[in-house]
């Protein structure tokens, strides 16, 4: 099962990105532990992911299909703080990330991180910023007068 925990402090609550930029997620641990999995939470695709799991020797165990280019864990020397960095954001990383540790099979989660938005670039170019047209809805009514 999952339950959040207090033993567990996450910082920030929040952060909000801009594409291709980095950010990191600390996690505090105020208890024992063997090493540290992160989740996360995807809002669009209704799943828990695990993204990587740090050993306290330091060894990381990445989750199928994540890159180890884009998550990196950095473990406190003290062994009771863990980073988790996640690098070349796009809007895909959004979601709600959760450190873990394992105790006598169940899962401690933090108290999670909301990517809550990696936000696109600012213009440098002339091309339109990608959205969609506004589309010009014409109501039956008014279709109607134009008859009349």
């Amino acid at each position: 099962g999952f339950c959040t925990n207090l033993l567990l402090v996450q910082t920030p609550e929040n952060i909000l990105a801009q594409t291709n930029s980095k950010t990191e997620i600390l996690c505090e641990l105020k208890k024992e532990h063997t090493g540290v999995y992160w989740y996360r939470w995807s809002q669009e695709r209704q799943n828990f992911e695990f993204l990587v799991f740090s050993s306290l020797l330091g060894k990381a165990t990445y989750g199928t299909n994540i890159s180890q280019d884009k998550f990196s864990v950095h473990g406190g020397s003290s062994h009771n703080s863990y980073s988790l960095h996640i690098s070349n954001l796009h809007a895909s990383d959004n979601g709600t990330y959760y450190c873990s540790v394992s105790q006598s099979s169940q899962l401690l989660l933090g108290s999670r991180t909301r990517l809550v938005d990696v936000l696109p670039l600012p213009q440098k170019t002339t091309r339109a910023p990608f959205s969609k047209k506004p589309v010009r809805c014409v109501t039956k009514r008014k279709a109607y007068s134009k008859k009349g």
